[in-house]
């Protein structure tokens, strides 16, 4: 605020200067830079007092009065039309002030004041003072908005903050890497396990009997053999070998407690490795997320490119076209992203107090920048007088249009289909299906659980693949009652028409372009049912009227025929519409003529239309 102060100051001392500048007998200066001056908000009674000093000093008595009343008159007209529109344009401001200039000027010729302008050179001075208003105001504004560079110790500390985020990252990966070391499944026995098993079944069947001293220290007893035999077939079959048991009743005489009492340890042990088992899924799904983490946090690494510095030009001409329209800038960033697209942070307000459009500051920055703009987080629609800090992102070339068409199963209240549209910020946009294991409530809250976590990662910034790989860990640790979701996702950069598909147990999805229709199909576990989950990605690109088809299994599975694909496609194939609801619900009028009206499992079908803005 006293750099502020500090050049008004100076800039009035320059207006008194400029009360010294005669052309052709006139003074067009004066009122020139009044004009401009006062749009940069500079105190009117500073710089009214220091032009009148000029005045007096410099300028004969006619023409002093004469501009004196000019930049009176012009101070209420800017004032009068910022208030009624929130700002004014420097164009305006020089249009004012020219007409009342020449105003006082025809004025002072009909009064027969002395050394009156002739009629060419009052519309000279006119247009000179029209013009000087919008260049000196163009040229002032630099003045109060500039700043000497300083060193970016944010930027500075930004750059630390990235190589501690990539050590991070190294340690985590690190640690995964133990916990996927330690998850590695024992899947046959050892003869260390071979060993444990005997010792404990001696010891307490042969420990109590009168004879196991004849038994086990005789060389030539073949117990030992006879008992791995069978201690062998429980653990491959779950049950004991009957010729090794005949041959160890003619050895022992408790062979039948001998073999029950294995039975009965090696129900304990496969109740053991059952739960080391579940153990080992445990630290895999642990290890699975410490990679989801180390890659969340190799992405925040790498750094976004702040442009201020580079940019400082067009910053500068937003703020200045952000005046014009009475909004005054306090902060103002420009960022690249890792895309190569800009990013642009404003903290604004209102100039004198009311409500402007957001869309008059997007206006503007748009002009400023050359690029079209869409405001990002929660939109406002008027900058008001508090600060407010507003998001804006490079706009997309495409935008998509989505439609829906459901029907449950029949008898069920509630569909066990969830269906998601998601637009990311950063361009994105997600389009979601799951089919929960049965139907009603139960598959219901199952498919919108898996649906609400894959929303929840793209939000917060993962990748599609790592976003279901952390879905997939939460609901293998869930793991209640065996219930399974497919899962079917779509992702489309929204910047260049590149689009991913995601399948995993999920049924075919239909790309429409024109009358062609590609079919994409897949064959995978649904999520949970496995701690390592299959992805099949497959890539393509969508187009300007493109038409993507996702369904969920039940709408293929109840059309009755050998190829419910290609009996699919005929049917897209044969809908024209340009309108996704549209198209959505015919599907589902078509594919209940297949099933006679009755709807055997629940059916969804989504649909999205990619259209260029």
């Amino acid at each position: 605020m006293k750099k502020k102060g500090v050049k008004q100051m100076i800039l009035g001392a320059v207006g008194c200067m400029t009360c010294s500048v005669s052309v052709m007998g006139c003074y067009p200066l004066v009122p020139a830079y009044f004009a401009a001056l006062y749009l940069e908000n500079v105190s009117g009674f500073l710089l009214l007092g220091t032009m009148y000093i000029g005045m007096i000093f410099f300028m004969p008595a006619a023409a002093a009065v004469k501009y004196a009343i000019a930049i009176l008159v012009a101070a209420g007209a800017v004032r009068l039309l910022g208030w009624a529109n929130e700002g004014c344009p420097a164009f305006m401001a020089g249009i004012m002030t020219a007409m009342i200039t020449v105003i006082l000027s025809f004025a002072g010729g009909l009064l027969e004041w002395k050394s009156q302008l002739g009629v060419a050179e009052i519309f000279l001075e006119g247009i000179f003072i029209f013009g000087a208003v919008i260049l000196l105001n163009r040229v002032l504004h630099g003045i109060m908005e500039w700043q000497p560079r300083q060193e970016k110790k944010e930027e500075q500390l930004k750059m630390g903050n990235g190589e501690r985020l990539r050590t991070y990252a190294e340690s985590f990966q690190g640690l995964s890497q133990i916990f996927h070391s330690m998850s590695m499944q024992k899947n046959q026995c050892t003869p260390e396990d071979l060993g444990r098993i005997q010792n404990e079944l001696t010891g307490k069947v042969c420990a109590m009997c009168d004879s196991c001293a004849l038994c086990w220290e005789q060389d030539a007893t073949p117990l030992p053999g006879i008992l791995s035999t069978i201690i062998m077939g429980i653990w491959n079959s779950g049950k004991p070998n009957e010729m090794a048991k005949e041959q160890l009743g003619i050895y022992c005489k408790k062979s039948r407690d001998m073999v029950e009492e294995a039975v009965q340890v090696f129900n304990r042990v496969n109740l053991n490795r059952a739960w080391y088992n579940r153990l080992l899924e445990n630290r895999q799904v642990i290890a699975e997320q410490l990679d989801a983490m180390a890659y969340i946090m190799q992405d925040c690494a790498k750094e976004e490119l702040v442009l201020d510095e580079k940019e400082r030009h067009v910053l500068a001409e937003l703020r200045y076209r952000a005046k014009e329209h009475g909004i005054v800038v306090e902060d103002l960033h420009l960022i690249q992203t890792q895309g190569e697209r800009v990013r642009l942070l404003a903290t604004v307000r209102s100039a004198r107090g009311g409500c402007i459009s957001v869309k008059a500051f997007l206006d503007a920055a748009e002009r400023a920048l050359g690029k079209r703009l869409r405001q990002g987080g929660q939109a406002r629609s008027f900058i008001a007088k508090e600060a407010s800090s507003l998001v804006f992102y490079e706009d997309t070339l495409f935008r998509g249009v989505q439609g829906i068409a459901r029907v449950s199963k029949d008898g069920a209240r509630i569909s066990g289909d969830n269906f998601s549209f998601l637009e990311l910020e950063r361009g994105e946009l997600l389009l979601g299906l799951s089919d929960g294991m049965g139907s009603g409530s139960t598959a219901c809250k199952e498919s919108e659980l898996v649906l609400d976590l894959v929303e929840r990662f793209m939000e917060a910034g993962f990748s599609v693949p790592t976003a279901i790989r952390m879905m997939n860990s939460a609901m293998v640790m869930k793991g209640e009652n065996d219930l399974y979701s497919t899962v079917d996702l779509c992702n489309i950069d929204l910047y260049s028409g590149a689009a991913s598909l995601y399948k995993i147990g999920a049924a075919a999805t239909f790309v429409k372009r024109g009358d062609d229709v590609m079919c994409i199909t897949s064959q995978n576990l649904p999520v949970g049912a496995e701690t390592q989950v299959e992805i099949e990605e497959t890539e393509f690109t969508v187009a300007n009227g493109d038409f993507v088809v996702m369904l969920t299994d039940g709408v293929l599975e109840y059309l009755h025929v050998p190829k419910p694909e290609e009996t699919m496609r005929d049917i897209i194939e044969s809908i024209q519409t340009n309108n996704p609801g549209i198209l959505a619900k015919r599907i589902m009028e078509r594919v209940m003529l297949f099933t006679g009206g009755k709807a055997k499992d629940d059916m969804t079908v989504l649909a999205a239309c990619i259209w260029e803005k």
